[in-house]
């Protein structure tokens, strides 16, 4: 996943700071999550000998927090909302003295998360628009400022469930929209609102937001599955479904090189009775 570079270079900062201030290693490092930055976190903390405590709702993924707990994470359970998040997470901090990495308004992990649009542009120079799925909105925002300052030409798209479209709400009303209630929507990594730190940057440097149905995150999804043959969630079938739907092909003839972020491939594949429902082969 692509979390790894913004956990990582959240926690090395945390360490470099802490060597430069003459102390020893935090106490530990906290964080809530829906599993994906979650694991990144673990990970990067292991790496360092730091301690992690990971808040993830009890609806996440068992995949996701199978592997928390194996990059060696304590794994704290919270109700599916982002304000139960951030209060477990708070109590956490309070309980651990540990430092709070946030998933998506952290600025290390948004600038960590745009190093995607450094390796887009080295690896395909003739991309005329990006497509990114958003959630909290840290790599949507990395991206779009690493391409607005390097190629401003080049389009940013995020792309969101239609359930949960409080990015789409507000860019439309010209300021921060938060979701009123927990969103119901099959990305599960994409439930959280944009933020304080991730709106200005959306607002600013996000060309549109495009917003997707239920019904086309699983079509986008299983097509990659048969046709790419990449396992990946449907989270990441967001930005397919975005690029497939028909309010894209409004987008001007001269954007012809479309890169498609698939920013994750936790798969629970105990779950996926959603396969059963799904009429019909994607085509």
């Amino acid at each position: 996943s692509f979390q790894i570079r913004g956990a990582l270079n959240a926690v090395r900062s945390l360490v470099e700071e802490s060597e430069r201030a003459g102390g020893g290693l935090p106490r530990a490092v906290v964080t809530h999550s829906s599993g994906n930055h979650g694991q990144a976190l673990a990970c990067a903390a292991q790496a360092e000998g730091i301690p992690a405590y990971i808040v993830v709702p009890w609806t996440a993924p068992r995949c996701k927090q199978a592997a928390i707990r194996a990059y060696g994470a304590t794994l704290v359970p919270c109700e599916p909302s982002d304000k139960s998040r951030a209060e477990t997470a708070a109590r956490i901090i309070q309980e651990t003295g540990g430092v709070m990495v946030h998933p998506n308004q952290e600025l290390a992990v948004i600038a960590g998360q745009g190093t995607i649009a450094l390796e887009v542009l080295e690896q395909a120079p003739e991309v005329n628009a990006v497509v990114v799925p958003v959630g909290g909105g840290g790599m949507t925002a990395g991206i779009a400022v690493a391409i607005k300052a390097l190629r401003p030409d080049v389009k940013v798209f995020a792309a969101e469930p239609r359930n949960a479209d409080d990015c789409y709400q507000s860019k439309v009303r010209g300021e921060l929209t938060p979701n009123l209630h927990p969103p119901d929507t099959i990305a599960d990594a994409v439930k959280t609102s944009i933020g304080p730190n991730t709106w200005p940057i959306i607002r600013d440097l996000v060309d549109d937001v495009l917003t997707v149905s239920e019904e086309e995150i699983k079509r986008a999804t299983r097509l990659v599955w048969e046709r790419m043959k990449l396992l990946i969630e449907p989270t990441a079938g967001v930005g397919v479904a975005a690029v497939l739907s028909e309010q894209f092909q409004a987008v001007p003839r001269d954007v012809e090189n479309v890169c498609v972020v698939l920013c994750g491939g936790n798969v629970d594949l105990s779950s996926l009775t959603w396969l059963t429902d799904l009429s019909g082969k994607a085509e």
